[in-house]
């Protein structure tokens, strides 16, 4: 009752900051809304090449998401919070007078706004595609209240367009923010032309390893889990990362990435230089591209990883749980390309046969990144750049 209360308060002042701020003239502006800056900081790369005078603001949502998009010098960028006063009344200005809104997330705010008629709202999400459920389709649904339930709804309203990768996307987004054909852009995902430009591959996988000498050389397992609240995925997993590491050869480095939403560090074991914790390297798909082999469960990034064509084992060691709570979108073993483990023990007998069918993960590969061709990037800012002269 009482955080309904203070949700219902915020929303309150929110809607009326904004309706104050859009009584000021519209401007010809781009206004990213950024919870996961890769797919923005690739449209704005490519953005500067063809409008360079045009004006990108960054909202951050966190901290964290500020200090990766200032990193790369990409304009405006403002700590969207109101722990930040300053900034959070510049960001909603900013958004009251913005022409075009890129979203790559759920932001609560939206369900309290109306933005001016001719400007265009872009969701560009921060995955390619999705094994757990979300949005309308969410297993929490039923523990909301009727009122939590509409503010959904009312913001996944908000979403004029949609950007996918694949065929199966567009059923998903239809699905869960109950979008309709004509609103889904077939531009692929931006952060997945990475894995076509090859000088940039080259220049990425030497700044890692110059950060990092001690994985040259070595065979690289990356163990990715998903965001499980509470649960920081490794000290509460039933991975015991001594126990594989022993039944391992000495070549392997095994490196940990907990999800960005995780603020705890992963406390390994001390392992001799062969278990690493990369959670603060802010880049997955760069990680990616010195991986041989992906551990993960519920994640978007085999999605990802596929690009790549190298094997993945599944590791889902409370599936029944996970399950109940989250949900899929289909029967998890048929989705996932790679062998399932739940136990550490199956993990590493897995590990010890390395066969692995990657005809399999070719076959994913096409189902789930149709669109993403190496253009994705060119294709939204193009789009951007369109409605901004409209």
């Amino acid at each position: 009752m009482i955080r309904e209360f203070a949700i219902s308060l915020y929303l309150t002042l929110f809607s009326l900051l904004f309706r104050i701020s859009s009584l000021f003239p519209q401007q010809k502006k781009i206004v990213f809304c950024v919870s996961f800056p890769e797919n923005s900081m690739h449209i704005y790369e490519e953005l500067k090449k063809t409008a360079d005078d045009k004006r990108c603001i960054f909202l951050a949502a966190t901290a964290q998401t500020k200090e990766m998009l200032e990193e790369k010098q990409i304009g405006q960028v403002l700590e969207f919070t109101p722990r930040k006063p300053k900034a959070f009344l510049a960001g909603i200005r900013h958004l009251a007078t913005a022409k075009v809104v890129i979203l790559d997330n759920y932001f609560g705010f939206l369900s309290s706004i109306t933005f001016k008629p001719n400007v265009k709202v872009l969701q560009i999400w921060h995955a390619a595609g999705a094994i757990k459920t979300f949005g309308l389709k969410d297993s929490s649904i039923q523990n909301r209240t009727s009122k939590a339930n509409q503010r959904f709804k009312d913001v996944y309203s908000q979403f004029q367009y949609v950007i996918t990768g694949s065929h199966e996307m567009d059923h998903i987004f239809h699905e869960a923010f109950s979008i309709q054909e004509r609103q889904i852009m077939h531009t692929g995902i931006p952060r997945t032309d990475i894995f076509f430009d090859e000088t940039r591959k080259k220049e990425t996988i030497t700044k890692i390893y110059s950060e990092y000498p001690q994985f040259e050389n070595k065979r690289i397992l990356l163990y990715a889990p998903t965001f499980r609240g509470e649960n920081n995925g490794i000290t509460n997993s039933n991975l015991d990362i001594k126990q594989l590491k022993n039944r391992l050869g000495e070549d392997i480095v095994i490196l940990i990435r907990l999800h960005p939403s995780i603020k705890e560090k992963a406390h390994l074991p001390e392992m001799d230089a062969a278990v690493y914790d990369v959670s603060e390297y802010p880049y997955i798909n760069e990680l990616l591209l010195i991986t041989d082999l992906l551990i993960t469960d519920y994640s978007s990034i085999p999605f990802e990883y596929s690009f790549l064509r190298r094997p993945m084992i599944f590791f889902p060691y409370d599936l029944e749980e996970y399950a109940k709570d989250r949900g899929f979108w289909t029967d998890y073993d048929k989705l996932v390309p790679g062998p399932v483990a739940y136990t550490t023990a199956e993990l590493a007998d897995i590990l010890a046969k390395n066969e692995y069918d990657l005809n399999r993960i070719d076959t994913f590969h096409k189902r789930w990144n149709e669109y993403s061709t190496g253009q994705s990037s060119e294709k939204v800012a193009a789009l951007i750049i369109e409605w901004l002269n409209d």
